[in-house]
């Protein structure tokens, strides 16, 4: 996971300097056709067509909408703010996605995690720093909507990687997006200028590598223990803005940037408490009399 979010978050400064040049519409059919080549390849040059059978189509369906309002979303926001305050209100997606694991997975979060996602989602609104002027802008908007968009997708990702190969989620995931992304996209579409196209074939990459480790995680760990890691993507976000952009947070997003990851870190801890406490229950019940 910690490598994913380094991938995505090159990617999303590929996004940014794209999102100064073309809609975000296309640019969302954009991220989805680089990336596709290198995810269909692997597969098809081994010989395993098998991985990229989709056994639940309707639920890649659903994930390549929401990841249609997911990139929208984000690419806007990283047009309208940095790359560091986009991601300090998308960090809350981590928690939504811990949230919503109890209703629709099913999975049981304890009131000592219930406490850490509150003190999440505060570090979050000292981010935000909410008054007319900072919160309700389209940029921080669109921000919120994608991390939602994002959640949603998150657990349908646990839902699909329990009959789907890794391969295979994340193929149709991207092609589904990159088709309902390109129909909305068509009317407006901007020609791609010459020298764009070799970091077309960047944001491919990592967007490739991105996505297979991202599929990876949640296939070997709950949300609740995975989603956490995300926060790493503000220290990255900080570090492109610094080098790339010249510019740095406020002291309010290394303040609640330290909350959300400090609640980020406490979800990981009590999560791995609990396992290695059931793990020593079980073994001490079936060690012989």
């Amino acid at each position: 996971m910690l490598v994913a979010v380094a991938a995505f978050s090159g990617m999303d400064a590929l996004l940014k300097l794209f999102s100064e040049h073309y809609p975000p519409m296309e640019v969302a059919v954009l991220r989805g056709l680089a990336s596709l080549p290198f995810m269909a390849l692997p597969a098809l040059m081994t010989g395993r067509y098998r991985d990229l059978k989709p056994n639940r189509f309707g639920m890649h369906a659903l994930r390549g909408a929401l990841m249609v309002v997911v990139l929208g979303g984000f690419i806007y926001a990283v047009r309208a703010l940095s790359l560091a305050n986009a991601y300090s209100i998308f960090l809350a997606a981590p928690l939504i996605v811990t949230a919503l694991s109890v209703p629709l997975l099913g999975d049981r979060v304890g009131w000592r995690n219930w406490l850490a996602i509150v003190v999440g989602l505060i570090g979050v609104i000292t981010m935000l720093r909410p008054s007319p002027s900072s919160l309700v802008t389209l940029g921080a908007v669109a921000a919120l909507v994608s991390a939602t968009a994002y959640a949603l997708s998150v657990i349908a990702l646990r839902v699909l990687t329990r009959t789907d190969t890794t391969t295979s989620v994340v193929f149709w995931t991207i092609s589904l997006m990159t088709v309902f992304a390109a129909l909305i996209a068509v009317p407006q579409w901007v020609p791609l200028q010459h020298e764009h196209w070799k970091w077309l074939v960047v944001l491919g990459v990592f967007g490739a590598i991105g996505q297979h480790l991202l599929t990876e995680a949640f296939r070997r760990a709950p949300p609740a223990v995975v989603a956490p890691f995300e926060y790493t993507a503000l220290l990255w976000g900080i570090l492109i803005d610094w080098a790339v952009w010249s510019v740095l947070p406020a002291s309010r997003v290394y303040l609640g940037g330290g909350i959300v990851m400090a609640s980020g870190l406490y979800l990981i801890w009590h999560e791995r408490s609990l396992t290695i406490a059931s793990a020593r229950l079980r073994a001490s019940s079936d060690a012989p009399v």
